[in-house]
């Protein structure tokens, strides 16, 4: 990838940012009793330490050493994320409200005692350390206790999507030598056998499937954990495969050091937080962060069993009383776009909003600080890496709308060309991380790969950002999805954004469409809001409205109305099945 551009290039990019407003300030308002918006400065002020203090303060060894146990070399990730707050007998693990909308709470002792009947029934078939066992669960009870389970016996824990098929199933199931899954009638179907290993079914097993809640009853009860090493791997990923098949990797159990920094940091959660994370734990920012960031502090988590929709969503935040929420811009977007009747019954009890998955529009941002009077907060990073980079709600720092923010403490990022050098103030490159320079860096390549997952001590995220004056970053797009039209680069992010600045639409994509004479042209694939209709006449007013708020030459040459934009099952867009098409 070339990323050496000329002067001019780089210049009218940022150019091009300035005037879609990406660095235009939240409007000065109350947000609540511990959060403040100083007016002019663009900063959140938290209840916590400066974002300058955090860095100088970090230290490694303090980091890890929290996270063992007995002696200095034994940890057991079911002990970090259950066992150590166990004794607590009233101490809550997860809220939990089911498809139906019936509630309840499950303890840390709970967990632990029915964690510890699965361990034994999974090392009674010959389930061992390192074994990897997958677990194709809805957001449900089974699915906490299936993983510590996996961890007390030192086996890795690997999730599987419910809205994959057979196919996806079986090389995931193939590919990371499961030797055994636990699943739910809802979703037995799915297994096709490929694997030949045993199923283990929370409900109606049938056949030679084993029973996940009466099986282990009268198996020899003394079973303690697995003693480990922070090197070893405690989870089994898989990447999206956006753009060709999913490569796995492992997370060793250190990586819990910087989950739990994300959650502190980034999330901003305290003690007196309720929180949610409404991603699904099939993927890597639901597994990270509502499962094993939470319960690694002691902290409750939350999980609604059922499918995403807006009134579910509003009703789960009001019941449980939710203060902290995470997500996606997808789901944010379904919620903005219902308008701002249904957000007033929980306006100003939400104290934090974050965001992960794809970039955070600013559209969305004032949206919820106008509607329920809450910061949102956008955070990047990838399933090899965790969360890097991020506007933080747990320190202070200036937040501009549009900027991506700063690196988590414990992580080194920089801007680079196609030589490996760092880029100036508003100058695109890719998007790096620096090994040796980030302590809490622990994705060391894919399984089964010989080839190096670093360049030169850097790993490299094929995402395409620019470093501000102020030192945060800023993000364009995948190096792939950047465009090139008469001579200029243009970031998708700059014209999505300023497509949901209109009133119609709800969802919008943006590709380069092969152009002889420009090289490439703005292509746009909108989804409407209810209420209005695809025509000619809409397409032209949302060109000039792009026009008028980007450039001349920075707005979508072609409009395609579609009723919805295909996605990663984690809810990334698939930009290049958008580029097919044409």
């Amino acid at each position: 990838m070339d990323f050496a551009h000329r002067r001019s290039d780089y210049q009218t990019t940022a150019t091009l940012r300035n005037q879609g407003e990406r660095h235009k300030q939240i409007t000065d308002r109350q947000m609540s009793s511990e959060f403040r918006l100083n007016k002019g400065a663009g900063q959140v002020t938290p209840n916590g330490k400066s974002y300058a203090s955090a860095i100088s303060e970090f230290d490694l060894e303090s980091e890890l050493r929290e996270l063992r146990q007995r002696d200095s070399k034994h940890v057991n990730a079911a002990e970090i994320c259950c066992d150590r707050y166990a004794d607590d007998k009233a101490a809550v693990a997860l809220r939990y409200r089911n498809s139906l909308g019936v509630q309840s709470e499950w303890t840390f002792d709970s967990l632990k005692i029915h964690s510890e009947r699965l361990a034994r029934l999974l090392a009674s078939l010959g389930i061992k350390k390192g074994d990897c066992i997958a677990g194709l669960l809805s957001r449900t009870p089974e699915l906490l206790i299936t993983a510590l389970a996996a961890w007390r016996i030192g086996a890795i824990y690997q999730p599987l999507f419910t809205a994959f098929g057979p196919k996806a199933i079986d090389h995931r199931l193939i590919e990371a030598g499961t030797k055994a899954i636990v699943t739910s009638a809802e979703h037995r179907s799915k297994i096709s056998g490929a694997a030949a290993i045993p199923v283990l079914t929370t409900s109606a097993p049938k056949g030679s499937d084993h029973d996940f809640w009466s099986e282990a009853v009268g198996l020899e009860r003394d079973l303690s954990p697995a003693s480990c090493t922070l090197d070893d791997p405690f989870l089994m990923m898989f990447t999206s495969g956006t753009t060709g098949l999913p490569k796995a990797l492992h997370v060793p159990i250190r990586a819990i050091a910087a989950f739990k920094r994300y959650m502190l940091d980034g999330i901003g959660l305290s003690r007196d937080d309720v929180f949610w994370n409404m991603a699904d734990p099939g993927w890597a920012y639901g597994l990270y962060y509502a499962v094993v960031g939470p319960l690694s502090l002691g902290f409750a988590t939350t999980f609604f069993e059922g499918s995403f929709s807006v009134a579910d969503t509003y009703q789960t935040i009001k019941s449980f009383g939710v203060t902290s929420l995470a997500g996606s811009p997808t789901a944010y977007r379904m919620m903005m776009g219902a308008g701002p009747e249904p957000a007033a019954a929980v306006r100003g009890q939400l104290r934090a909003i974050s965001s992960a998955g794809e970039p955070l529009n600013p559209e969305l941002v004032r949206w919820f600080a106008e509607h329920l009077n809450a910061p949102m907060r956008d955070h990047y990073g990838q399933t090899e890496l965790g969360i890097v980079l991020c506007n933080h709600h747990g320190l202070t720092h200036p937040v501009a709308i549009g900027s991506a923010g700063y690196p988590l403490p414990g992580h080194h990022i920089a801007v680079l060309d196609d030589q490996m050098l760092e880029r100036g103030v508003g100058e695109p490159g890719v998007l790096a991380l620096d090994s040796a320079r980030s302590p809490l860096m622990w994705f060391d390549g894919y399984l089964g790969r010989e080839t190096s997952a670093l360049v030169d001590g850097w790993y490299l995220t094929g995402d395409t950002c620019e470093r501000n004056e102020d030192g945060s970053i800023s993000f364009i797009g995948r190096s792939d999805d950047v465009i090139t039209t008469s001579g200029y680069r243009v970031g998708p992010f700059d014209v999505e954004s300023a497509l949901l600045e209109h009133e119609a639409v709800l969802e919008s994509a943006v590709v380069g469409k092969p152009d002889p004479q420009r090289t490439e042209i703005i292509k746009a694939f909108i989804v409407l809001n209810d209420g209005f209709e695809p025509d000619a006449e809409l397409a032209e007013a949302l060109k000039l409205h792009v026009k008028s708020r980007l450039s001349a030459h920075a707005y979508p040459r072609e409009i395609t109305f579609v009723d919805q934009i295909p996605k990663t099952p984690s809810g990334k867009v698939q930009r290049f099945l958008l580029r097919e098409r044409d």
